[in-house]
């Protein structure tokens, strides 16, 4: 079904964009919510009409999401948590604390669905989250999660893992130097064998070459 968006849909488009979605997503979420209308022939018509006030508060919406950025890329923002062993959560960072924290902190307030984590947040210590304000315009804010105490601990415990891992890949590495000597060794004796059988071989036709010219 083909719609007319009336306000930004994350995914989807901008106010005044015309684009085609499911049925049951624009009977039962769209035109409920006063998100978009159906692309009649009329609506169409009255888009027509609206392009330029539709064009005016897209430059608002765009300036605003650039001051906004300015104001809010590259902050530093502290998330209480409860923390475990090594460093471990109980539970998760979630947005939501994410968007607490930067208005308490910040007096910056914004909405929870705009906080975008690349991945789940389980450990103490610096993460990073995105901010989408505006489609292509996007902040970056640094997360401090936990006290010092539980950030030292998450990183020893990051340290050591690290650790484990790079002595892991260093004993594999050498047990495969190892088996291609091992191997290079093997077709070292194999070739001096196959030398040695050429060797008597030639010995034994120089002197049935011998003998033959002396009879």
């Amino acid at each position: 079904m083909k719609v007319i968006l009336l306000q930004e849909l994350k995914g989807k488009g901008i106010e005044g964009d015309v684009v085609d979605v499911a049925n049951g997503f624009a009977n039962n979420y769209l035109f409920p919510n006063n998100f978009a209308v159906k692309a009649t022939k009329g609506n169409l018509k009255q888009l027509e009409q609206r392009r330029h006030n539709i064009a005016k508060r897209e430059e608002g919406r765009i300036a605003a999401a650039t001051e906004l950025k300015e104001k809010i890329d590259g902050l530093k923002v502290q998330v209480d948590a409860r923390v475990g062993e090594e460093g471990q959560l109980f539970g998760s960072v979630t947005t939501q604390m994410i968007a607490d924290a930067l208005t308490e902190q910040h007096g910056i307030e914004v909405d929870k669905k705009l906080i975008d984590l690349k991945a789940p947040i389980k450990t103490a210590g610096m993460h990073e989250a995105t901010i989408s304000l505006h489609r292509d315009i996007k902040a970056d804010i640094a997360l401090v999660v936990g006290d010092a105490e539980a950030i030292a601990a998450a990183e020893a415990a990051a340290a050591e893992e690290a650790a484990v891992a790079a002595a892991a890949l260093e004993a594999e590495k050498l047990a495969a130097e190892a088996a291609a000597a091992a191997e290079a060794a093997e077709e070292g004796e194999e070739a001096a064998e196959a030398a040695e059988e050429e060797a008597v071989e030639a010995a034994e036709t120089a002197e049935e070459a011998v003998e033959e010219a002396a009879e």
